[in-house]
């Protein structure tokens, strides 16, 4: 199938890639020419497991380009995938500025075609948002009735940084909300050459799968680490050795022909200085936003924010009690990302550990064998 993406970034690029890779002819869109120039290339502007080599593939097959021209990728693609960013307002709710703008463009764009498109919102964008925002400018700017002309599906990515094209290749689920049964059924035209489940569900449910999956990871996170902290005040108490023994709990960790299952989800039972980037700290923001505006306090969601940022600067008193007053002392903090094989630093807990380091007056030396310097160093302006 001809397919457009609109958006380059850790979702887009590895979305249009990895459809690319699969047989789909894909053309990524993005405003900035510079980063399409070097996309064009074969150089990944994010650092991703595998992504330069994939893109490399597809971009001597013939079956993968970057442009900036968003009409041109509408009109010569059969489906257009929504990816752009949905960063966080200073409310915590989502900012849909570029959701509105690459919608109405969209529907500009539909207004003279006459054959069906599919549009696929891929952002993580709170429920409701692509029924009552999305749909209705995608119509206004078309002339056009969803569910005749075009169709309109919701399929969020359940992609993790540092092995994002293992997860998209080898996907656990496939989750796509329709508006309508034409929608579904096309979308998942695309992914017919994955084995693996495919749920079908409303547009509201399919946002709603998103934020509560990466709000379950969360809470998982934020209870060891109040578990830890609890454990902190027990003489003699270690939590690894705590959660080691919760973990044999059979609910968590079956036994299957006499062997430990040992599943993925243990790994968030386990304590350290919280967790960052992209999504989970963005995520459960928005969704706490969210239910505000439907008058409900996610008293629970509100906790594990809460606790998650303090939690980093524990790491910092637990410094002091060992060595005491941090003035002038030489520190090094090993690690800038928010977690390994990636650069991204979005919301990075280390990012919080070296401010207070040098509100403490500490010399702090940092290193990450994947982080541009330049990259880090906008974190850190103004604290000299």
């Amino acid at each position: 199938m001809n397919i457009s993406v609109v958006g380059t970034g850790y979702v887009g690029l590895v979305t249009g890639v990895g459809l690319a890779s699969i047989g789909h002819k894909v053309v990524c869109v993005d405003i900035d020419n510079a980063k399409v120039e070097k996309i064009n290339k074969g150089q990944s502007p994010i650092h991703e497991k595998n992504l330069d080599g994939l893109l490399k593939k597809v971009l001597a097959k013939k079956l993968f380009l970057a442009t900036t021209n968003l009409d041109s990728a509408v009109k010569n693609s059969q489906i257009t995938f929504i990816a752009v960013g949905t960063p966080s307002k200073k409310n915590d709710d989502i900012d849909l500025t570029y959701i509105k703008k690459v919608s109405e463009q969209i529907g500009k764009a539909l207004a003279s075609k006459k054959e069906y498109h599919l549009v696929v919102v891929k952002s993580t964008v709170a429920p409701e948002t692509t029924l009552k925002v999305v749909l209705p400018l995608l119509e206004k700017y078309s002339k056009k009735k969803a569910g005749i002309t075009f169709g309109v599906c919701m399929n969020p990515e359940f992609l993790r940084e540092g092995v994002a094209i293992d997860d998209f290749m080898n996907p656990d689920r496939i989750v796509i909300g329709e508006f309508d049964k034409k929608s579904g059924d096309t979308l998942e035209k695309v992914y017919k050459n994955f084995k693996t489940d495919i749920v079908k569900t409303s547009l509201n449910n399919a946002e709603m799968i998103k934020y509560t999956n990466n709000a379950l990871l969360a809470t998982l996170i934020s209870f060891s680490n109040e578990i830890a902290n609890i454990s902190q005040t027990i003489p003699g108490a270690n939590v690894f050795e705590i959660f080691k023994g919760v973990a044999l709990d059979k609910r968590l960790n079956p036994i299957i022909n006499s062997k430990r299952v040992n599943t993925q989800i243990l790994s968030y039972l386990n304590p350290g200085c919280g967790f960052g980037g992209s999504c989970f700290p963005k995520d459960v923001k928005a969704l706490t936003a969210f239910a505000k505006k439907k008058k409900y306090h996610a008293a629970l969601l509100t906790a594990v924010l809460d606790i998650n940022k303090k939690q980093p600067l524990k790491l910092v008193r637990l410094t002091e009690q060992k060595i005491g007053n941090l003035k002038n002392k030489n520190i090094a903090v090993l690690g800038l990302a928010f977690k390994p094989e990636t650069d991204d630093v979005r919301e990075s807990p280390a990012i919080s550990i070296i401010k207070e380091l040098i509100a403490k007056k500490a010399n702090v030396f940092t290193y990450d064998p994947i982080v541009d310097p330049k990259t880090a160093g906008t974190h850190f302006k103004n604290l000299y």
